[in-house]
């Protein structure tokens, strides 16, 4: 796999980090020679994996992803071995990020984010979305231990994510996420409060941690809270 998710074609590093992250991308599959030599684009990559079974096709929407979990640790291992800067080093690092979170150390959650932070194409680092494809990757182990929502209805309102452990890891604490851009960490955890964000996960809240991450765009930086739910 790692031959071809390393040529260098427009947007296939971002859409690759976007699948680990756990969306769909659109692919066009027309233009292909099936065979195993001839790559004249992006899209003649992603439909060689479709055929070698690393990526699911759904025909109605023209869009792949990453069919299961063994594949997508197939896809973290590539990458982590590959030279993808910091976003390699991420990926290994994630682990050591989630248990920065779990023990409530900021300061080091902020800086594997920074490093995490990657301005590519069409993940243009611009907005909340794309801070959060970023905290996907930075805490891609948490897959793991974790059942893991986008936009998660809570309370007054929607969290950006919410990490729900599995049956299996019930001793974890769930973990609310909150993204803010150009504001702070503490207006996350704050928001957090006010529209009671953890209301739906009741049976948590004796073992819930708030996250707030802000980024902010003039000084390039990343700035973590985190609070137990009390």
């Amino acid at each position: 796999m790692q031959v071809y998710i390393d040529m260098n074609f427009e947007h296939l590093k971002d859409d690759v980090l976007s699948m680990i992250a756990g969306e769909s991308v659109a692919v066009n599959t027309e233009s292909f020679t099936n065979d195993m030599e001839t790559f004249r684009t992006e899209d003649d990559v992603l439909t060689l994996l479709i055929h070698l079974g690393y990526l699911a096709y759904d025909d109605k929407t023209k869009t792949v992803k990453i069919p299961n979990s063994e594949i997508r640790a197939e896809y973290v291992n590539t990458v982590s071995v590959s030279d993808w800067g910091s976003v390699s080093k991420a990926l290994k690092d994630s682990a050591d990020t989630l248990n920065a979170i779990w023990q409530g150390r900021e300061e080091q959650v902020s800086k594997v984010i920074e490093q995490a932070h990657f301005e590519t194409s069409h993940i243009q680092y611009n907005d909340e979305n794309a801070l959060s494809y970023t905290i996907s990757l930075a805490l891609y182990a948490a897959r793991n231990f974790y059942t893991i929502h986008r936009e998660l209805a809570g309370g007054k309102g929607f969290a950006d994510l919410v990490f729900i452990p599995k049956k299996q890891f019930a001793e974890k604490p769930a973990l609310v996420v909150e993204l803010k851009w150009d504001k702070s960490a503490e207006s996350a955890i704050k928001q957090m409060k006010e529209k009671k964000y953890f209301e739906s996960l009741e049976e948590y809240k004796n073992n819930m941690l708030l996250v707030g991450i802000n980024y902010d765009r003039k000084t390039k930086t990343h700035e973590c809270k985190i609070e137990k739910l009390k």
